[in-house]
C-alpha cells in the first residue's frame, strides 16, 4: 500500500476548507430564511440559490480544497475535468432536491428524514465521484466500514442542515448551525479519505491517465466559485429583509383596501419600512396613486 498525505500543507488546507464550508452553509441557510417569506416560484428561486451556495462552496469547494493537500510520494495526481464538474452538479442537485422536499412538502419529521436521507446519500455520491475523477498510476480500494461511516455522517449532516433551514431565523443561530455543518462536512470528507487505500499498479493496469493537475484546474475553479459567493453575499445584502417583506405585503394590502374608497386620501396609508425602499412595489404603488390624484 502506498503512503499518502492528507495534510501536505499542514493545517492550511483543512482550515481553509472548513472556513469555506461554513461560508457556503451560512449563505445557503440565510437564503432559506428568505425563501420562507415567499411562495411558489419565488420560493423555489431562493431555494435554488441556497442549493448553489451549500452545494458548491459548502460541500464541493471544501472537498477539493482538502484535496489540494492530498499527495502521494512519487505520484502525480491529475483530475478528469468532466467527472470533477459532474461531482459539483451532483452536490447542487441533491441539496436542491432536499430543500424542495422540506420547502414544499408536508411539514413533519417524515419529510425531513426523507429529505436528509436523499441529500446525505447524494453528498456521499458527490465525494466518491470526486475521488473517481483522480488519475494516477495506482489503484484504489475502500474500507467498507469506514465508507459506511462516511455515508452516515453525510446523512446526519444533511438532515441537520435541512432542519436548520426550516427552523432558524436569527443571524447568530444560523452562524452556529453553519459552524456545526462545516465540522460535519469536513468530518465526512476525511472519514472518506481514511477509507481509501492506494496500491501501486503497472501503467497498464492502473487508472487511465490524462486530465488536469490540481494547480491548473482546481485553483482557478475554486477562485471562480469564491467570486460567485461574493456576488451571492451582495444579493442577500441588497434584497429586502424579512421585516421589509412582511411590511411590503401589509402595505400593499392596505393600499388595495383604501383603493376601494375614492374619498380615502393617499396620506392615510403609512409608508412603513418597505415603502421607504426606492423601487419597492409599495413605493411604486403610492407614487402611481399620487400621480393619478393630481390629474384633473
Amino acid at each position: 500500500m502506498l503512503p499518502v498525505h492528507n495534510f501536505s500543507y499542514g493545517v492550511l488546507t483543512p482550515s481553509l476548507g472548513y472556513l469555506m464550508s461554513c461560508l457556503g452553509a451560512y449563505l445557503g441557510l440565510r437564503c432559506t430564511v428568505r425563501a420562507r417569506e415567499y411562495t411558489g416560484t419565488e420560493r423555489a428561486r431562493w431555494l435554488l440559490l441556497a442549493a448553489v451556495s451549500i452545494g458548491t462552496t459548502g460541500i464541493w469547494v471544501m472537498h477539493f480544497i482538502a484535496m489540494l493537500g492530498y499527495t502521494i510520494p512519487g505520484q502525480t495526481i491529475r483530475y478528469n475535468v468532466p467527472v470533477t464538474i459532474t461531482s459539483m452538479l451532483i452536490a447542487v442537485a441533491v441539496v436542491y432536491l432536499g430543500l424542495l422536499i422540506v420547502g414544499f412538502g408536508p411539514e413533519g419529521g417524515r419529510s425531513l428524514l426523507a429529505a436528509g436521507l436523499i441529500t446525505g446519500i447524494g453528498v456521499a455520491v458527490m465525494h466518491y465521484t470526486g475521488m473517481a475523477a483522480m488519475r494516477m498510476s495506482a489503484r484504489m480500494t475502500y474500507s467498507p466500514v469506514l465508507l459506511a461511516v462516511s455515508v452516515l455522517i453525510a446523512i446526519i449532516a444533511a438532515t441537520a442542515a435541512l432542519w436548520a433551514a426550516l427552523r432558524l431565523k436569527n443571524v447568530w443561530s444560523t452562524l452556529g448551525a453553519a459552524l456545526i455543518m462545516g465540522v460535519a462536512v469536513s468530518g465526512m470528507h476525511y472519514t472518506g479519505m481514511a477509507a481509501m487505500h492506494v496500491y501501486p499498479a503497472p501503467a497498464a493496469t492502473g487508472m487511465p491517465m490524462g486530465g488536469a493537475t490540481a494547480e491548473n484546474f482546481l485553483l482557478p475553479l475554486i477562485l471562480g466559485i469564491s467570486i460567485l459567493n461574493f456576488i451571492l453575499t451582495a444579493t442577500i445584502a441588497l434584497s429586502p429583509n424579512d421585516d421589509e417583506i412582511r411590511a411590503d405585503a401589509d402595505l400593499m394590502q392596505r393600499i388595495a383596501q383604501t383603493g376601494a374608497d375614492p374619498s380615502a386620501p393617499a396620506h392615510s396609508v403609512s409608508p412603513g419600512a418597505a415603502a421607504k425602499r426606492p423601487g419597492s412595489a409599495a413605493s411604486r404603488a403610492i407614487e402611481g396613486r399620487r400621480q393619478a390624484e393630481r390629474k384633473p
